[in-house]
């Protein structure tokens, strides 16, 4: 186990792009901070650091497993002495009415003996802002945003306070922003008359950075939070104040693993398909998976890697899934939600793997669960953290197992040409060179 001096925070994120998010957002205001895969086993020595952050694949499963992983993941960061215990998801509160936020969010509650928690979700950076409990996604309301189209978890109500209120028996309220633009007293005083009054989670209006930290500082002691990548902004400055954190900078280089780079797309978000409309254009050379076609045996792992091996140019192939939402309805009326999505995932890990043992060691993936099905089928289980591409999106490299270079980016994160300037971030020098 990491000594009980150094672990600071331990984190369980419910999915690899969503930790990944976390890990940089961490990284940048100066922890020595890891990324390991899945529950830690009994016993496994945990890597020293300030924070450590478990990614599991738990947002789409039946809420009563991704309790159990959950739970087990924090008892583990728990025993290893981590002081503060932070639940992440996605800033677009991925979710449905049977969790699995609320279910989650209440076991750890109780493991940890937390009387009062907060769900935040906010990522201003990104976009994702809450006001009046609704959360935006740039100047739309959830709901009439591309989330309500997404293939797991169509999201069409944008009142927090009532979307976690249906997750959960516990009460739900709301710290209104009126109160978080006052700062850290006030959002104290705010919590403690809540917590009187008997809520136990607060959904946490919040609009830029400057809220977050101030929502961060009013936070110290509490040994539970939930939210986004965004909260974590404020959390590192509690430790420093304290003098358990060293002042350092963010890493702003990464040597990339020798070989060849590919892209791999599973993601049919909006963000996505355009960043591929963009390498298409540059002339990236671009393979379609067809779900119809792998299902009737035209299409197969080993044939989408050899076609990956057979380019030679400079630009790195990419290999997508990504359809519109007709197409994606369409599929799903064929083959069902989660068996379409699921045959997308093993496909692209499967060919991951294949790419691996012929000599390709730089990946960049997209979509949360696409990286999930790619990590397992590389065998990667610990990340340490570089550089960042875009917001929420670093490069990453593997820390045991077979030595690659990643970039894990959620579905929804990422300028329209982050498949043409990712490249371009590895093997940078530090700034200070």
């Amino acid at each position: 186990m990491a000594r009980k001096d150094d672990l600071l925070i331990g984190a369980v994120a419910d999915d690899i792009t969503g930790a990944t998010d976390l890990c940089l957002m961490l990284s940048r205001e100066g922890m020595r901070t890891v990324q390991l895969i899945g529950v830690p086993e009994a016993g496994q020595e945990l890597p020293e650091a300030d924070a450590i952050v478990v990614a599991l694949k738990s947002r789409t499963i039946p809420a009563e497993d991704a309790v159990q992983e959950s739970r087990a993941a924090a008892t583990v960061l728990l025993s290893a002495g981590c002081e503060q215990l932070l639940l992440k998801y996605c800033s677009t509160f991925d979710s449905t009415d049977q969790g699995n936020i609320g279910p989650v969010a209440e076991v750890l509650q109780d493991l940890t003996g937390n009387r009062l928690t907060i769900a935040c979700p906010s990522f201003p950076a990104a976009g994702r802002t809450v006001y009046k409990g609704h959360l935006f996604v740039g100047d739309r309301l959830l709901s009439e945003s591309p989330l309500k189209d997404h293939p797991l978890t169509p999201m069409h109500d944008p009142d927090l306070v009532r979307v976690l209120q249906r997750q959960t028996n516990r009460a739900v309220g709301l710290a209104d922003w009126s109160v978080i633009s006052k700062g850290e007293a006030a959002i104290r005083a705010d919590f403690a008359a809540q917590q009187a009054a008997g809520k136990r989670i607060l959904i946490v209006d919040t609009l830029s950075d400057a809220d977050l930290r101030a929502l961060g500082a009013a936070c110290d002691g509490m040994n539970l939070i939930t939210g986004g990548s965004g909260i974590a902004m404020g959390l590192p400055e509690n430790f420093r104040k304290h003098g358990k954190l060293a002042k350092r900078g963010a890493p702003t280089a990464m040597a990339g693993s020798l070989g060849r780079a590919v892209i791999l797309a599973g993601s049919c978000s909006v963000a996505t398909r355009g960043q591929i409309d963009r390498a298409k254009d540059a002339g990236a050379p671009v393979f379609r998976l067809d779900v119809d076609a792998i299902v009737n045996g035209g299409q197969s792992a080993a044939q989408i890697a050899d076609w990956v091996l057979a380019q030679t140019g400079e630009s790195p192939p990419l290999v997508y899934s990504s359809a519109s939402p007709d197409d994606l309805a369409r599929i799903q009326g064929k083959m069902g939600r989660h068996e379409s999505g699921a045959l997308v995932e093993q496909t692209l890990g499967e060919v991951a793997k294949q790419l691996l043992s012929s000599g390709f060691t730089r990946f960049i993936i997209a979509g949360g669960e696409t990286s999930g099905a790619v990590i397992n089928s590389l065998g990667v289980k610990a990340l340490s953290i570089g550089p960042e591409i875009d917001p929420g999106v670093p490069w990453t490299r593997s820390v045991h197992g077979p030595d690659v270079t990643l970039a894990l980016k959620s579905g929804n994160f990422g300028a329209p040409d982050f498949f043409l300037k990712a490249w371009s971030v590895l093997d940078r020098k530090p700034a200070n060179e």
